[in-house]
């Protein structure tokens, strides 16, 4: 049992959460460094997009991930609340998984920048892998605050930010 899990004011995640999020992370990893720095098997598309491109790109990307990465994290672990409520304030208002989405745009960010094919198949295996644990959260979520929950669904979009509110 982890310390979140003794914490009344959060609702849990699938038990693949954690695992596969690290296994995801270091498959990605290791691939996408070899394939960027020594194999270079899958980065002949760089010629197509000039390098400082891709950099600039890639650090934009790299910088949203973070920010995305810290404010949810500080949002849910950070703050115990008295009575649990469905959380919508900064990052929450804007996505419902931003700490997901964090991890997709940090793959995204190094893959603009190398370009490279084998680690953007790993990519988008754990982008339907968190998709899939998203889904489970939101099942316990439902479960536990119901109307609420479902109102914040229809209301918060699940990974791509609305470009203007709804109505």
């Amino acid at each position: 049992m982890n310390r979140w899990e003794e914490r009344d004011d959060l609702t849990g995640e699938h038990t693949l959460t954690d695992a596969g999020q690290l296994i995801f992370a270091c498959l990605f990893f290791a691939i996408w460094t070899a394939d960027t720095f020594w194999l270079k098997y899958t980065t002949f598309l760089n010629p197509y997009l000039p390098f400082f491109v891709r950099i600039a790109i890639g650090a934009v990307l790299l910088i949203i991930s973070g920010y995305l990465a810290q404010r949810g994290m500080s949002i849910v672990f950070g703050e115990t609340r008295a009575e649990p409520y469905v959380i919508r304030k900064s990052v929450f208002g804007i996505v419902r998984h931003p700490i997901y989405l964090s991890e997709i745009l940090l793959y995204l960010g190094c893959l603009v920048m190398s370009m490279s094919l084998a680690a953007a198949v790993v990519w988008i295996m754990a982008i339907l892998f968190l998709h899939y644990v998203s889904r489970h959260e939101e099942k316990l979520l439902l479960t536990r605050f119901g109307e609420e929950y479902a109102q914040y669904m229809r209301e918060v979009p699940m990974w791509i930010p609305r470009l203007r509110k709804k109505g």
